[in-house]
């Protein structure tokens, strides 16, 4: 009765302000993959670090490992497989698809393997997110899903440019069955957007067209076909299979007429029905990095890339991928306010309810819209508390691949989970991260002492905001702080000592690493169950 007493409490003590009607208010099912990537050239960061990433937003497997680089012989095969994405553990076969096989390369680079294959060992670093598009140019007989396909790409290639080319020969050899996808991939050099589609019912094939970032820019994709026009006799910036205008024509989708545009051929529009290349993570994200160019929700299509107004960091992109839109009129809490009296005096002040917080379930925001229509509006943020894992990949060319390649690694919710660093060098991680948490609570698996200190937080997001942001901010710091001295350790163990145990280093650090994280979210968590002690 107290927990019922408490809720009507709160929901009766709501002050549903009105705000001005914005674009974004009225905005139906969100997009079942919701992955955010945010990508970077090497002349508009602050170090020249080329970067790309990854918010891993649904249901798929959290655990991850080294795959490690190996030699085979001749006329070996390599199977290629479907549903990896929700295996509970490394060599886990259940509910696997066997789709064919591929020749073997004789030898191959390690990598990072999560549920979508993200860094190899020679500073080729990959985000993702999926783009849907048009359902008849699904395929299911092709061999490749995305994942897959990227898996290949970082065994046995070194550069962006190499990836996209092997990627594209295995589509038009074996076929491509997944929906659209897009792969930001990048390496010390450059990055690209790659998005890729079926051929249609009638051809195991596949479509698909990349672009170039260019150097001095910033570009993000976000669940929505973003590339446009396509310049073919340019060769530096823009790739694409030989048949990507003959399938838009021969299907419908292209008339031969009017000016091509990739995104309008194959995919339509966004995922809320509006025929644009964009919505409103890619809005935020390109206005916030480039607030002068005055760009407009109501376009029809925003820029690929911007020049940002001032060079951003890793650190800065992991800020972005935490954005919940706070303070701005896209704040899905912004409507949820109390009174507060002042403290020693009469007065009042009307602040947003120490409950509300911007990641609430689909029934809490059901139950407040019950009670006012758009009390909560249905706004996407970029950070979202069903996120698997997410990435942000630095690649540094002035470093050894070993040490100048990092995944910056957070575990479940990027709004509330810290970043782990996992150099290319690395190839071991701790047994826990070998364990996936979607399936049961496990205590073993890595994700967990962070999933449960998170979302015990939004049970009472203003005050717990303050105690979890402290810590995040720790490890942001410590981090920074730490890196030129792992760079400089490394440098001198591999000197004195040899490559063997310059590598242990980079494990033991990332492990240490880890483990401190994972220890400070269980004591949060602890402190959060003595907190809420008296009932939510």
């Amino acid at each position: 009765m107290k927990r019922i007493t408490t809720l009507v409490l709160f929901l009766v003590g709501i002050s549903l302000t009105s705000q001005a009607q914005t674009p974004y208010q009225e905005m139906p099912v969100l997009h079942p993959e919701s992955c955010t990537s945010i990508m970077v050239g090497k002349k508009a960061s602050t170090d020249g670090s080329v970067i790309t990433s990854h918010t891993c937003d649904s249901y798929y497997r959290t655990w991850l490992n080294i795959e490690p680089g190996r030699t085979y012989d001749k006329d070996t095969t390599l199977n290629i497989y479907q549903d990896r994405l929700h295996t509970e553990f490394t060599d886990d076969a259940t509910g696997l698809k066997f789709k064919g096989t591929i020749p073997q390369a004789h030898t191959t680079f390690s990598f990072l393997d999560t549920a979508y294959p993200c860094l190899n060992e020679k500073q080729l670093g990959m985000g993702e997110t999926t783009i849907s598009g048009r359902k008849e140019l699904v395929n299911p007989k092709g061999m490749f899903m995305i994942e897959e396909l990227a898996k290949v790409a970082l065994q046995r290639c070194t550069t962006a440019r190499q990836a996209i080319t092997l990627m594209g020969e295995l589509i038009e050899k074996y076929g491509y069955s997944d929906w659209g996808e897009c792969l930001t991939i990048a390496d010390p050099q450059e990055v690209w957007i790659f998005e890729v589609f079926g051929e249609g019912k009638e051809n195991i094939g596949g479509v698909w067209a990349a672009v170039r970032i260019p150097d001095e820019e910033v570009s993000v994709s976000a669940n929505i076909s973003r590339i446009g026009t396509l310049n073919l006799k340019d060769q530096n910036n823009y790739m694409a299979s030989k048949n990507v205008f003959d399938v838009a024509r021969k299907l419908g989708f292209w008339d031969g007429k009017e000016p091509f545009k990739f995104w309008k051929a194959y995919s339509g529009g966004n995922y809320f029905g509006e025929k644009k290349s964009f919505s409103i993570r890619e809005f935020f994200v390109l206005n916030t990095l480039a607030p002068s160019l005055k760009l407009s929700y109501e376009a029809e299509e925003l820029p690929l890339s911007v020049k940002p107004e001032k060079l951003v960091s890793a650190a800065d992109i992991s800020k972005l991928l935490r954005q919940t839109y706070e303070g701005t009129p896209w704040d899905v809490t912004r409507n949820l306010k109390v009174p507060v009296k002042q403290k020693g005096s009469e007065k009042t002040d009307t602040i947003v309810s120490p409950v509300a917080n911007p990641w609430m379930t689909r029934d809490m925001m059901a139950l407040l819209n019950s009670l006012r229509k758009d009390a909560v509006p249905n706004n996407r943020n970029i950070a979202v508390p069903q996120c698997s894992y997410s990435t942000v990949i630095q690649l540094r060319s002035w470093l050894p691949d070993a040490i100048g390649g990092i995944a910056w690694f957070a575990f479940d919710n990027p709004g509330q989970s810290p970043r782990i660093p996992i150099f290319c060098g690395v190839n071991e991680l701790p047994a826990s991260f070998g364990i996936c948490g979607q399936h049961r609570y496990r205590e073993d698996a890595a994700v967990w002492p962070y999933r449960r200190a998170n979302k015990l937080a939004t049970v009472k997001w203003g005050t717990a905001r303050k105690v979890l942001e402290k810590h995040l901010s720790y490890f942001d710091e410590k981090a920074a702080r730490e890196l030129p001295f792992v760079e400089k350790q490394y440098a001198e163990i591999q000197k004195k000592q040899g490559a063997e145990v310059a590598q242990a280093f980079l494990n033991g650090y990332s492990a240490d690493y880890a483990g401190a994280t994972q220890l400070r979210w269980q004591e949060m968590g602890d402190q959060f169950w003595h907190d809420f002690q008296k009932g939510f």
